[in-house]
C-alpha cells in the first residue's frame, strides 16, 4: 500500500502537538494555498485552527470558507478539514 503525500502530511500533523507549525503542514494545503492563506492573515496552523473552531468545526461552512478565501478545491478543503478535525479529537 502506498501512502500519498496528503496521507503522510495528515499523519504527521495529527500525531503531535501543533506548536508553531506553518499552515502548509496541514493536509490539503499546498504551497500556493499556503501563500494565499498567508496573504489573508492565516500564516500558522493554529490561526487556521481558530477559524475552524469559530466555524464550529462545520464541514460545509469550513469548506466554503476555504474555497472563498484561498480558492481551495473541494478535495483540498476536505483534506484540511479532516486534518484539523482529527487533530482536535486527539488534542482538545
Amino acid at each position: 500500500m502506498t501512502i500519498t503525500s496528503t496521507s503522510m502530511k495528515h499523519n504527521n500533523f495529527v500525531n503531535e502537538p501543533m506548536g508553531d507549525k506553518e499552515v502548509t503542514e496541514l493536509a490539503g494545503i499546498s504551497e500556493m494555498l499556503g501563500e494565499r492563506l498567508n496573504e489573508a492573515g492565516y500564516d500558522k496552523a493554529y490561526v487556521l485552527l481558530g477559524r475552524f473552531l469559530v466555524l464550529k468545526k462545520d464541514k460545509e461552512l469550513f469548506k466554503n470558507w476555504m474555497k472563498e478565501v484561498c480558492q481551495a478545491t473541494t478535495k483540498q478543503a476536505h483534506d484540511c478539514h479532516k486534518c484539523l478535525s482529527d487533530w482536535c479529537e486527539g488534542f482538545l
